[in-house]
């Protein structure tokens, strides 16, 4: 048996509503070294990893295997190995027909501890959300759960037909492409063909869909809606509850209901941008493609602050966090600004400043560099510490120097390309529209997607005039503008561009 202190967690991540997630799940991804996710694990769980864990997608969707199992497996007990703390994301509850099981051995072979979640199965939750219960009294009594897939051979030998048609409600998992194969097998088998069915797609998102019929009807229904996995097939008296029990919206409700959207901001700050949008009814992509990290030196701290700069102007939420990050390492805290003033660049950078107690002396009429540089007071002479990103220009270092201020530029964070993963690519190639927070953002899908061209129907909205600029330089085209460089008037553009009448009242 191998020595280690790494621990492996295989977590159920629930049907799609990332608000399913357990409490256990939610804690094993904020303790995390390591997450090895899957196509069917909603990625807003991931806002939840801590800042450093390293995320890697695993998932397998009909056809298109990132890793195969054995590979997913060995991952799980090289990382544990290696001392790490390792979560199995995977959609639905682990062991229903999650292969977790077949992970859990692997561990155990290998001698690594692991520890099992479990997670709402998508066989209950999908139909919950289409307001279809898996029992009711006086109607059905019992469910069975069967794939699809495995059911789907040429004689469909992993089913036992004659059992499943006794089924009061059959659950049918995955197995599109052989759902009109199973109907007449279970039609064979002596369920009525007038039998109440119905197809969940995607169950508990926002892009839930469904799709009714009968035993004999079901297949064709679902061929004609174009329905692709994942689904979740329902069929018992249950179904026919549909109507009466329907409360969950899905793609039917709010202005931005059916359209979907992709943030690429930083993993890390997704969260209220993308709650925003999910408000309006909208699917949200989460496509990161950047990261940051905060430089732990390279501020002078020896002295307090007050006695070297006279302001200190920030630009980003993300510098704000990178300076009182290195204010904490070397055991200082706001004391340390004496009389030394503060600007920030916009609103959000100054809701990142009260999180620290600080309510800045200046904040310009428009989030923009040029405006904050034109309408500082006391700028001549003024010894001035400018806390960027490594990739910031010196746009508004020069322009507060021409001014006459004394101006100290320095790098507080990093901010890198981050890549995506084969689903991730796939959705914002096929999603409604794209927005951008900055910059970075653009250069960094257009990196990310490489060769692979957006539609031309996909929208492309962006916060700011530096950050149109480069949309146009990587996309070749924009569609709109936020009115103010602010996540409100980004959401409302991007509602503006998908709605002709817009999304807002």
């Amino acid at each position: 048996m191998h020595e280690t202190t790494g621990h492996v967690w295989i977590a159920g991540a629930g049907p799609g509503d990332p608000g399913l997630v357990t409490v256990a799940a939610a804690a094993a991804i904020a303790a995390a070294d390591v997450i090895l996710y899957d196509a069917l694990a909603s990625p807003a769980l991931l806002r939840g990893a801590r800042p450093g864990a390293e995320v890697v997608y695993v998932g397998k969707r009909s056809a298109r295997h990132a890793l195969p199992q054995e590979a997913i497996n060995a991952l799980l007990v090289h990382h544990a190995r290696a001392g790490r703390r390792v979560v199995r994301l995977k959609g639905g509850d682990p062991f229903v027909f999650g292969r977790g099981s077949e992970e859990a051995l692997a561990c155990r072979a290998a001698g690594v501890p692991f520890t099992i979640v479990s997670g709402v199965t998508s066989a209950i939750g999908g139909p919950a959300y289409a307001g279809i219960p898996v029992t009711h009294r006086g109607v059905a009594s019992n469910f069975l759960v069967i794939t699809g897939n495995d059911a789907g051979g040429d004689e469909g030998a992993a089913v036992d037909w004659a059992f499943a048609a006794r089924a009061d409600t059959l659950l049918i998992l995955m197995g599109v492409s052989t759902l009109a194969q199973n109907m007449e097998r279970l039609q064979a088998a002596g369920k009525p063909p007038a039998t109440p069915a119905a197809c969940v797609r995607w169950g508990t998102r926002a892009d839930q869909s469904i799709v009714r019929g009968t035993v004999a009807s079901i297949a064709d229904a679902a061929k004609s809606a174009g329905l692709t996995s994942p689904v979740v097939t329902v069929v018992g008296e249950v179904a026919a509850l549909a109507d009466e029990l329907r409360w969950f919206g899905g793609s039917g409700e709010g202005p931005l209901a059916g359209r979907s959207i992709v943030v690429t901001r930083a993993r890390a700050q997704a969260s209220e941008l993308g709650a925003r949008f999910e408000a309006l009814g909208a699917l949200v992509i989460e496509a990161p493609v950047i990261a940051t990290h905060p430089r732990t030196t390279g501020l002078p701290l020896d002295h307090d602050i007050s006695s070297r700069w006279d302001w200190v102007v920030f630009t980003s939420a993300n510098g704000v966090e990178a300076f009182f990050d290195q204010l904490a390492s070397a055991r200082k805290d706001t004391r340390s600004l004496g009389t030394t003033q503060v600007a920030c660049i916009g609103s959000a950078t100054a809701e990142a400043l009260a999180r620290h107690g600080i309510f800045p002396d200046f904040v310009p009429s428009k989030a923009t560099s040029d405006v904050l540089a034109a309408e500082m007071d006391r700028v001549r002479g003024a010894r001035i510490l400018l806390g960027v990103s490594a990739l910031t220009d010196d746009r508004l270092f020069q322009a507060l120097r021409a001014r006459g201020g004394l101006v100290e530029q320095i790098a507080l964070y990093d901010t890198v390309c981050e890549p995506l993963d084969e689903e991730r690519r796939r959705e914002v190639l096929e999603a409604d529209a794209v927005v951008f927070s900055s910059a970075s953002t653009a250069r960094n899908l257009h990196e990310a997607l490489g060769e692979l061209a957006l539609r031309p129907s996909t929208k492309l909205i962006s916060i700011g005039a530096q950050t149109s600029l480069a949309v146009r330089e990587a996309f070749g085209r924009l569609d709109a503008e936020a009115a103010t460089p602010s996540l409100e008037a980004l959401v409302e553009a991007a509602a503006n561009a998908l709605t002709p009448e817009g999304a807002h009242e």
